[in-house]
């Protein structure tokens, strides 16, 4: 096993706030507002209206198409409005509001699977689909069709328990603390695909999950295998957790399918198993709230779409002045302005750290970037011809491979906003990639 990637860099991993604190359940807030796109795709229908009655689990959001997860109720109550409402991507998104009842009535349609071990591969996927089950390391891509297209091709499969990002630490006690789910889940995966064993990625700096997870293999004698890895971010990047464990390099363009591999995420596999054993669809998930400037970090399972503002209040607010919010961690997180926004299903972590002031400078041409981009890309080059406008240039440059880990602007000595250029510079290439 090779258990290595090119480039990469090593952040202070900044967890001691909250790595070793369990996680707590924050009660279900008096209002939830969901939107209607909690996943990459098209957005879901409403198909409640107001005044209706709703019940936790209970499916208010249909599909839009093939790439996309369907929406359920996170709490029980009554629909008080469905309108667009800001959304923590940005802009504003067609959005339904509830008001909880505080009976936490669960739906009809909420039912364990009787015979899990019946299942058949396709019956899995259909589960996993009705259960509105997104990737929970940040991505959000649609889990079912990540299956479903990767069935028959796949011989390799990884769940990612690196969580490399800095300060973000719920992968870590979701492994500490639900071992059971998380090796049930990947052993629903292992079946679906019909491979003899998976594989769990962890890195060093996580051995004590390591170690409960392997107890937990063998008490259910699970046909999984947990690797230990290198600490280096972004360990957890799929491609780059693909390498690490099976040697294969996914080629630019394409996807671990291609390859024979699928990653996927430890609370992905752990809502397969809820969904499996419980009947219950992703209506809650474990959130990080932690940076220097969070009073009371921690870890909590979260009511999907509890405001944000409610959860930092909850964790005695944020302290200090000139401070940064991010969606996620520092590395690969948005910043959000506005705090009165839902979580949702890829939303990790909430963090509250010191912004940064240092300006940027002219470039000095040490190629630091070239030396830690794990795509071995050229962010320098692709800066350039970006500000030139040449989209066949940057195309050759693979400029769509960047998925905007910042290891360049992390390691840039001039302070040069490197991804925020690089993005700019994908619009450029997109009306190319349309023609083609």
């Amino acid at each position: 096993m090779a258990q290595a990637f090119f480039g990469g860099v090593h952040p202070n991993d900044m967890k001691a706030a909250t790595n070793e604190k369990a996680i707590e359940q924050l009660a279900a807030p008096a209002e939830v507002v969901i939107p209607m796109s909690m996943h990459i795709g098209a957005p879901c229908k409403p198909i409640v209206a107001v005044g209706d009655k709703v019940k936790i689990g209970q499916r208010i959001g249909e599909p839009g198409g093939f790439v996309s997860a369907p929406i359920h109720a996170s709490i029980s109550g009554t629909v008080k409005a469905v309108e667009p409402r800001p959304f923590n991507m940005g802009g504003k998104m067609m959005s339904v509001v509830i008001e909880n009842d505080f009976q936490n009535e669960v739906s009809e349609e909420v039912k364990p699977v009787a015979d899990p071990d019946s299942l058949t591969p396709e019956q899995l996927v259909e589960i996993v689909k009705n259960a509105g089950i997104v990737g929970q390391g940040g991505a959000t891509f649609p889990t079912h069709v990540k299956i479903s297209s990767g069935l028959g091709k796949v011989d390799y499969v990884i769940i990612n328990a690196a969580e490399c990002e800095p300060y973000i630490t719920g992968d870590h006690r979701t492994c500490l603390e639900r071992p059971e789910q998380v090796i049930k889940g990947a052993t629903l995966l292992a079946k679906c695909f019909g491979v003899d064993k998976v594989y769990i990625g962890i890195e060093a700096n996580k051995q004590n999950a390591a170690d409960v997870l392997n107890k937990t293999i063998a008490e259910l004698n699970a046909p999984v295998v947990v690797e230990v890895l290198h600490t280096r971010y972004p360990q957890g990047a799929e491609k780059q957790l693909v390498q690490a464990f099976s040697g294969r390099q996914v080629p630019s363009g394409k996807l671990p399918a291609d390859v024979g591999c699928v990653v996927s995420n430890t609370s992905t596999a752990k809502a397969i198993s809820d969904a499996i054993q419980k009947g219950m669809p992703l209506v809650e998930r474990v959130v990080s709230v932690t940076g220097e400037y969070i009073k009371i970090p921690g870890n909590y399972m979260v009511t999907l779409c509890t405001n944000v503002q409610e959860i930092i209040d909850h964790c005695g607010g944020v302290t200090g002045e000139d401070v940064v919010r991010k969606m996620g961690g520092p590395m690969m997180g948005a910043p959000i302005q506005d705090t009165n926004v839902p979580i949702i299903k890829g939303s990790n972590g909430i963090i509250a750290i010191a912004a940064d002031h240092t300006e940027e400078k002219e470039c000095i041409k040490c190629g630091r970037c070239v030396d830690v981009c794990p795509m071995e890309l050229q962010p320098l080059e692709i800066y350039k011809l970006g500000q030139l406008g040449d989209a066949e240039g940057l195309l050759k440059l693979n400029v769509m491979d960047c998925f905007s880990c910042k290891c360049c602007e992390y390691i840039c000595s001039s302070k040069i906003p490197l991804v925020s250029k690089i993005n700019a510079a994908k619009g450029l290439v997109m009306p190319l990639l349309k023609k083609k």
